[in-house]
């Protein structure tokens, strides 16, 4: 990693996990294999904050804690990449253990619960079903229909997110994902 650290990705420590090299990595990974409207790639890193923000209306007010593990639920994605769904479900088990790994160790290096609760880990895909949604009508050249298929419409003002939907340069995606991390992080009240 940037940061000097060796991450066994085998047997991944939380102690060589680092959120600047989390940010880094998912900066440069392309959501939809980098098949994607714009000048520049949609990055893991922009999906996770968008997620995070369909996580957390305004209404519900989730802990710090919360909004912290929905912005870190595709952190493994830094170093192992964003496999598209079918290609993901046809590799299957092996994949699926080594991110499973590195999400308990990232999850275990920032205090969050590595067996989240039911209704968090359900609330959270949900988040993360309506950001594809999303980003497949306004990105990837899905059409509503298709996507309602696919990934069901998500059942909130999607106008409201669409600020987010811009694709921007690695460096500035990275930038916004540390600032919002710090956030979260500071309101948990654990600073690193």
């Amino acid at each position: 990693m940037l940061s000097g650290r060796r991450l066994d990705l085998i047997d991944p420590s939380p102690l060589d996990v680092e959120i600047a090299d989390i940010a880094h990595g998912l900066a440069r990974v392309a959501r939809w294999n980098g098949q994607t409207k714009g000048p520049e790639i949609f990055s893991v890193a922009q999906h996770s904050l968008l997620v995070e923000a369909l996580f957390a209306p305004a209404e519900l007010e989730p802990s710090e804690r919360a909004r912290l593990a929905a912005l870190l639920h595709d952190a493994p994605e830094y170093v192992i990449g964003d496999m598209i769904s079918p290609f993901k479900a046809a590799i299957g088990g092996e994949y699926k253990r080594v991110e499973a790994r590195l999400k308990r160790a990232i999850f275990v290096r920032f205090g969050l619960p590595v067996e989240p609760a039911g209704d968090l880990e359900r609330r959270v895909k949900a988040a993360d079903r309506a950001s594809a949604y999303l980003e497949a009508t306004a990105l990837a050249g899905f059409s509503i229909k298709e996507a309602r298929k696919l990934f069901g419409e998500p059942d909130l003002p999607v106008g409201d997110f669409t600020r987010l939907l811009e694709p921007m340069r690695p460096a500035d995606a990275e930038t916004r994902f540390l600032a919002r991390f710090a956030e979260l992080d500071a309101g948990a009240g654990r600073a690193l």
